[in-house]
């Protein structure tokens, strides 16, 4: 085993701004070999997403970053191919965090084993993973939509803001997402039968997403920031809640603008319409919520009522250019490498 070699992709140097193909680095290694009590594993599908972003900066955060030289951290699904674990059989298919490789060892206990009689094992990346339960997290704990409230969302066609909406919706909420362009919003009011769908490119956004929420907004779910959330700030009623989940339009450096200083008037709408704004992390409600997620969202795609869209990308030498057409919004849907069979 050890003559085969395996593949992983490292933080070759930190980014300035935008990254770039250069920051990475493809190496080629040795298979290890499993010690007691551990795994060999090897990836099928690696899940690409915005956090990785933050962990390629060397600044203080809510996790710490990758070390020049370290793997690219991740999550994906793989194989068991040999085990000294008698929790874990050759052939067992599990959620596990191995950063961007193609063969990790693993004794953690905190793998999840996936069924692919129950769902495609990829929704274990996505609707069905650490996207979907941000979603479902932030919208049942903070968001707590009523039945004829307006839920807004931005980056509506991705992983996190399409499950935003469908839940709204059924719900009983009205759901209005935000995407970039005619395809991502049609599929938005269309395929996941959001009420509206404002293309955030458009001339006259503002204005658009005025009327769609004639009676107001009473939960944005942020994942994006920058200048949607300053058209959204306007249209926020009395005691809405923002759940605040990622702030992607900022991941690569302040964006352009126009240097005027907001936030003043920003803390001054919280004061004056009370609202709530609050930061949160997908694993602070896993304990509480997680089994609860896991049959709701679950009986919903089984059924039809939710619906999901992933978008692959093939070979592991080329997830840091999928990663970073991901960051300009250039994926349509989850973004997954498959990396093996």
């Amino acid at each position: 085993m050890s003559q085969i070699k395996a593949l992983q992709i490292v933080l070759a140097a930190r980014p300035q701004a935008r990254p770039k193909p250069s920051d990475f680095r493809l190496e080629e290694t040795a298979i290890p070999t499993p010690s007691a009590g551990q795994i060999l594993l090897q990836v099928q599908y690696l899940s690409l997403d915005p956090y990785m972003r933050g962990r390629m900066d060397e600044r203080k955060s809510y996790a710490t970053p990758v070390p020049l030289g370290g793997v690219m951290q991740g999550e994906s699904v793989a194989v068991v191919i040999a085990s000294k674990n008698s929790v874990y059989l050759e052939g067992d298919v599990v959620l596990a965090q191995t950063g961007w490789r193609t063969h990790a060892l693993s004794d953690r206990a905190d793998l999840r084993k996936l069924d692919p009689t129950v769902a495609p094992v990829t929704t274990g990346l996505g609707v069905l993973g650490m996207p979907g339960f941000t979603a479902y997290g932030g919208l049942r704990v903070i968001g707590k939509p009523k039945r004829g409230e307006t839920v807004v969302v931005a980056a509506a066609s991705g992983p996190v803001g399409s499950l935003v909406g469908q839940l709204a919706r059924i719900g009983g909420a009205r759901a209005v997402g935000i995407a970039g362009g005619p395809e991502k919003c049609a599929y938005v009011k269309d395929e996941l039968r959001f009420d509206a769908a404002i293309d955030h490119r458009a001339a006259d956004f503002t204005d658009q997403l005025a009327a769609a929420c004639p009676n107001g907004i009473d939960v944005y779910f942020e994942n994006v920031g920058g200048a949607i959330w300053q058209a959204v700030l306007p249209l926020l009623n009395k005691f809405a809640r923002i759940p605040v989940c990622g702030l992607i339009a900022q991941y690569n450096g302040v964006g352009k603008g126009d240097g005027t200083d907001r936030l003043a008037a920003t803390m001054r709408e919280i004061l004056s319409k009370s609202l709530t704004v609050r930061g949160f992390l997908n694993y602070e409600f896993a304990a509480e919520h997680y089994p609860a997620f896991l049959r709701e969202v679950g009986a919903g795609i089984a059924d039809g009522r939710i619906r999901y869209r992933e978008d692959f990308v093939d070979g592991l030498e080329n997830a840091p250019e999928a990663f970073i057409g991901m960051l300009e919004g250039r994926n349509f849907g989850k973004l997954i490498v498959r990396v093996g069979a």
